[in-house]
């Protein structure tokens, strides 16, 4: 009598299981713990991931767990990011009103701009100046992962993303601290704090942190001005897709169209017409941060520390450079306005 599990068609697919598992056991377990610890001592969970999965960087090179590693470093990301679709709606969107969306539009496109020419200038590739300009601009970690997988492939790709998002989550935990200091030291009050902390500081743990730190009301509207900024992602993300995929990698070949791109964009229509419910919802989003922590461990571990080291102090230098130059400008064009 032939079973469901002795289906022809099943044996190819337990095989890829059973090829898989090991790598992604190895970055769930690893995901697990960057969880139980930052929940435990509040530190950034991505930073955990990345540090943990450095620590772990052998099992790259080992046969059984390359694989699972090489899949949850790019599949589960892709899935990840599609899934956050399900955290952002338009309302979020028309609440904030006219200011915060200027705001947020001018220092978007102003630092991706600036990023671009820094890394130019200092002799790095137009796709760093991008990833870490749009990092910078829009949410961290979350944006540098969501970028990089539709950027060009160069050589030294994974170890910029890795850089890349070792540096915004650094940074964001250091402007955590400082900003708020900043800002009331400039005379700005609650509200205007609220509105530059969500504008300016790079991961949403950080900003929450930072604006309910302040006050409950500084803390709300921090925390829909980050909205507002993570809403921005698939735009951005669909824009540089489309550049991409016309321009073609270094070698000459086409950029396939980015799928998980378009189903973000559908999942978060179909969130804000209220045909997602709640609690599928919210399932959704916490997979989607499952998933992205496991993918930052998986980097962590293809990706060595000789090798980020290597890539030298002119790539923090143009992070460290746009994330002040984003301070200043959001500082600057709220108190013009």
């Amino acid at each position: 009598m032939t079973t469901i599990t002795d289906h022809p068609r099943l044996g190819p697919l337990r095989q890829t299981l059973a090829r898989l598992f090991p790598g992604i056991a190895v970055a769930g377990t690893v995901a697990a713990a960057a969880t139980f610890l930052s929940e435990h001592y509040g530190a950034p969970v991505m930073l955990f991931a990345l540090l943990l999965g450095m620590a772990l960087h052998f099992l790259a090179a080992d046969a059984k767990c390359a694989p699972g590693i090489d899949f949850t470093a790019k599949k589960l990301l892709r899935w990840g990011i599609a899934l956050l679709g399900a955290r952002i709606t338009f309302g979020q969107i028309s609440s904030l009103g006219a200011g915060p969306i200027a705001l947020v539009m001018i220092c978007l496109v102003a630092t991706i701009g600036f990023g671009l020419l820094l890394a130019r200038l200092l002799g790095r590739r137009w796709t760093f100046g991008v990833l870490t300009g749009g990092a910078v601009a829009i949410c961290g970690a979350s944006a540098a992962l969501a970028i990089s997988a539709v950027l060009p492939k160069d050589d030294d790709h994974e170890q910029n993303t890795l850089f890349t998002v070792i540096a915004v989550t650094s940074l964001s935990t250091v402007a955590m601290i400082l900003y708020p200091m900043i800002f009331t030291a400039l005379g700005f009050g609650s509200d205007d704090i609220g509105v530059l902390l969500g504008a300016t500081i790079h991961d949403v743990a950080q900003v929450v942190g930072a604006g309910y730190a302040v006050s409950d009301e500084t803390g709300d509207i921090a925390t829909y001005v980050k909205l507002l900024r993570v809403a921005m992602l698939p735009v951005v993300v669909v824009v540089l897709a489309v550049l991409a995929t016309r321009s073609g990698r270094s070698d000459g070949t086409v950029v396939p169209w980015p799928l998980f791109t378009v189903a973000f964009v559908a999942i978060l229509i179909a969130n804000s017409l209220g045909l997602i419910p709640a609690v599928v919802a919210a399932l959704m989003v916490d997979t989607s941060r499952w998933f992205l922590v496991a993918a930052i461990a998986a980097l962590g571990i293809k990706t060595s520390l000789q090798a980020m080291f290597a890539l030298g102090p002119v790539n923090l230098a143009v992070v460290v450079g746009e994330t002040l130059f984003l301070a200043v400008l959001a500082v600057t064009v709220l108190t013009l306005v």
